[in-house]
């Protein structure tokens, strides 16, 4: 059987499709019979198709519009293979938009110390420092609220400690250490090896330290857990740099219209193809 091959997909000549055989159900033959052939490395796939890209994916599309579309002729054949072209370029945009995305966020959760502030800019003691953005951002509801109820508890159990402290009194140290958190009791412990004479197991020791380090940080957390929204908002909206995506938008706009051209000269050849 003569064909004309675009070396994409084989379609039946003009001079052989009336030659075929009606297809089972009273379908014309001019298609039917090569509609399932294999589809080689087109004059056009061999440039559309790079070398990290799935070939087989590729064909399988082209496969799928030829079916759709049935091209009977080169031209035709042609129109299809530039339909293909076109949206497997529309998939390299949206591959190009994330990639931008993710760049974006990455670079927005390096930078805690920017983001956090911005996300709530009335709300004080929320400097982002020390905050990893990475710990936050995949945060459900309910781990949220319960970050929010811990952080809560912790910062009531610190300001009980620390007024203990300022009363003073036989047994104030010990008073207040047993009112903190086990977290923060472990924690002091921690700071006052590391800190050895520095640091001493004193009342005076621990309401410094509770004033200078472990209060600040339940606040934060704290407030923190109540503007997660806003701060998770804050990060996605800055790391989506939307001028880095103005360029990729405006190609995504040139290839759609291109394939509303490719198609609709590729419906009107076959409007006239079935007038004559």
């Amino acid at each position: 059987m003569a064909t004309l091959e675009t070396d994409s997909a084989v379609i039946p000549s003009p001079a052989t499709a009336e030659a075929l055989p009606a297809a089972p159900g009273g379908k014309g033959g001019n298609y039917e019979a090569v509609r399932f052939n294999a589809l080689q490395h087109g004059i056009l796939s061999r440039h559309t198709v790079l070398a990290h890209e799935d070939a087989a994916e590729y064909r399988a599309l082209l496969t799928a519009l030829v079916e759709e579309h049935q091209p009977a002729a080169a031209t035709e054949a042609h129109l299809v293979e530039e339909l293909a072209g076109i949206i497997w370029r529309k998939r390299r945009v949206l591959q190009a938009e994330g990639a931008n995305i993710n760049k974006g966020l990455k670079g927005a959760a390096r930078d805690a110390e920017g983001v956090i502030p911005a996300a709530a800019p009335f709300e004080l003691g929320l400097s982002g420092e020390g905050t990893d953005l990475r710990d936050l951002m995949p945060l459900t509801l309910d781990e949220v609220a319960e970050r929010q109820r811990d952080a809560q508890h912790d910062l009531a159990a610190t300001e009980k400690a620390a007024a203990i402290l300022r009363r003073g009194g036989a047994n104030a140290y010990e008073k207040a250490l047993r009112t903190l958190m086990p977290d923060s009791r472990e924690w002091w412990q921690e700071f006052m090896e590391d800190g050895g004479e520095e640091h001493p197991a004193t009342a005076e020791g621990l309401a410094d330290f509770i004033r200078d380090h472990l209060e600040p940080i339940c606040v934060r957390i704290e407030k923190e857990a109540r503007h997660h929204e806003a701060i998770k908002a804050q990060a996605l909206g800055e790391g989506l740099q939307v001028h880095r995506l103005e360029k990729l938008t405006r190609y995504e706009t040139h290839l759609d219209r291109k394939f509303e051209r490719t198609l609709a000269m590729l419906l009107k050849l076959k409007e006239l193809r079935g007038g004559r």
